[in-house]
């Protein structure tokens, strides 16, 4: 091999991760996807594009052929209009993606409707001696294990791979989850199941991984010695628009909390892997998840938006119960009970009508050794994960000038400006993508999700039980309860004394 030859591949394999590229059988060619439940917003609005976007980039098996299947009869053009209602591109390469699509409806709860999928599967495949089927469940979860059962017991290929993708929620408590997980069980294996949180798919929290254990200055300060607290943040600008019914139903915490600002949690805590293979990464998120205790009722605060202006409040919602107590808006603090985390408060904050549109994880450090400076800010990680992703440090520096001042600043990577000509792929596509891999690293494993509702379930049982606390009222728009800032106080954070100016600062200060 030459100097140059070694060179080239020297730099093609620089910051590759082996372990992560080779952690499941791969679906290459001959397969068939089925939406189940292919007339409904969640397949209109991100199962289809997810898949478009795929296709277009040529990263589909070869000879796929995607199968929408739901109860709603209708024709070949009424299920290519809802298909590709929210599908955006090149015109020729939408009409290519009809071309391998193809519709049958059935229904959820009888052998007779998935036997004619099969026939239509089968039509399909034709002579193949290979026949993968993936099958996607953008379903409710109230036909999750009925369907699952009809899919093993009429359509599941004996000639093939079979892969089962199920979409959140999974149960509303720790026992209705191990009933869903049981049942779903008995039918399906595990290296088979996929069970989506979108936020494992989304760029930030892909990241972290190598954020951690990339970057030996920041594994090192990850620690009780240096971090005073973590804040997870979840904020929507708008209310419930008419779904009120079916989120009182979950509630902020079911809804966000336990699932993707917990998964965040998780990955963020986590201590580092033997490698990045799917089961050693979640070997280590169960890990520190189980250090977790149940949530504390007084390291809670709960809000509801009220009306504000021409914005109506939660209660105005007219599919809302009547003097409903849910919460649009939850404030809670956990604790890491490891050698690691030991005394860090992690502080999840998640609502709804608030004042911006926003998901950031901000590790704040303790003070700088007092003496020196005087009301000297706190360094603070930021990552953002939405919208606009990006990772910064807030750091102090000398003001330039003559004067001897310090004042905050930060090491800015703004992923727009620093990654110009990257495209980075919606969260479903990731997922699904990493489903036809056969990595199941960014997918929830049971035992995950076991833990998970251990840390809620005391909580939300609180919330639903009989003497369940009335959430404080804010106005839509606001940051949520006045008393907010009281609870992260409470908890260790601390905001700057100085005003912060970001990405420029004044030098005549």
């Amino acid at each position: 091999m030459s100097e140059e030859q070694g060179r080239k591949r020297s730099d093609s394999t620089a910051g590759s991760i082996p372990s992560m590229e080779t952690s499941g059988e791969q679906l290459k060619d001959e397969t068939v996807v089925v939406v189940l439940g292919a007339s409904g917003d969640l397949a209109k609005k991100k199962t289809f594009p997810a898949l478009f976007a795929l296709f277009a980039q040529g990263l589909l098996p070869k000879d796929v052929h995607i199968v929408g299947y739901a109860r709603t009869k209708m024709d070949e053009a009424e299920f290519y209009k809802r298909e590709t209602q929210y599908i955006k591109g090149d015109d020729s390469k939408i009409e290519e993606f009809k071309k391998i699509s193809s519709y049958i409806s059935g229904q959820y709860d009888g052998d007779e409707g998935f036997q004619e999928l099969l026939k239509h599967l089968e039509k399909l495949e034709g002579d193949r001696k290979t026949k993968n089927r993936v099958f996607y469940m953008a379903l409710p979860p109230s036909v999750f294990t009925t369907v699952a059962k009809g899919l093993k017991k009429n359509v599941y290929s004996e000639n093939g791979i079979n892969r089962i993708i199920i979409e959140k929620p999974f149960g509303k408590d720790l026992e209705s989850c191990r009933e869903m997980m049981s049942e779903l069980k008995a039918q399906w294996q595990e290296n088979e199941t996929y069970r989506i949180d979108h936020y494992l798919g989304k760029e930030m929290i892909k990241n972290l991984l190598v954020l951690r254990f990339g970057n030996v200055f920041l594994d090192a300060a990850f620690n009780k010695n240096f971090v005073s607290n973590v804040q997870i943040t979840f904020k929507e600008p708008f209310g419930t628009e008419g779904r009120g019914g079916y989120f009182d139903e979950f509630g902020i915490i079911r809804d966000v909390c336990q699932n993707h600002l917990l998964q965040t949690l998780s990955i963020l805590a986590m201590e580092r892997p033997v490698s990045f293979s799917a089961e050693d990464i979640r070997d280590e998120k169960v890990k520190v998840l189980r250090s977790i205790p149940a949530i504390d009722q007084k390291d809670v605060l709960l809000g509801q938006y009220v009306a504000e202006g021409d914005k109506p409040g939660y209660l105005d919602d007219d599919t809302v119960p009547k003097g409903s107590v849910c919460p649009t808006f939850a404030a809670m603090t956990l604790w890491v009970n490891n050698p690691r985390w030991e005394g860090v408060p992690f502080i999840m904050k998640a609502g709804k009508a608030l004042n911006e549109s926003k998901v950031e994880i901000r590790v704040q450090f303790k003070d700088a050794l007092q003496g020196i400076f005087t009301d000297i800010p706190r360094n603070e990680l930021v990552m953002r994960i939405q919208p606009e992703e990006a990772v910064y440090l807030k750091m102090n520096a000398k003001l330039p000038g003559f004067a001897t001042r310090a004042v905050p600043t930060e090491l800015d990577l703004t992923y727009k400006k620093r990654f110009v000509d990257t495209n980075i792929p919606q969260a479903y596509e990731a997922l699904i993508l990493d489903a036809f891999k056969g990595d199941h690293s960014n997918f929830v494993r049971d035992d995950e999700l076991d833990v998970a509702w251990k840390i809620f379930t005391p909580i939300l049982h609180w919330i639903d039980g009989k003497d369940a606390p009335k959430p404080e009222p804010y106005p839509y728009g606001s940051r949520g309860p006045k008393q907010i800032d009281a609870f992260t106080s409470k908890f260790g954070y601390k905001r700057s004394p100085q005003e912060y100016s970001w990405p420029q600062t004044s030098a005549s200060l």
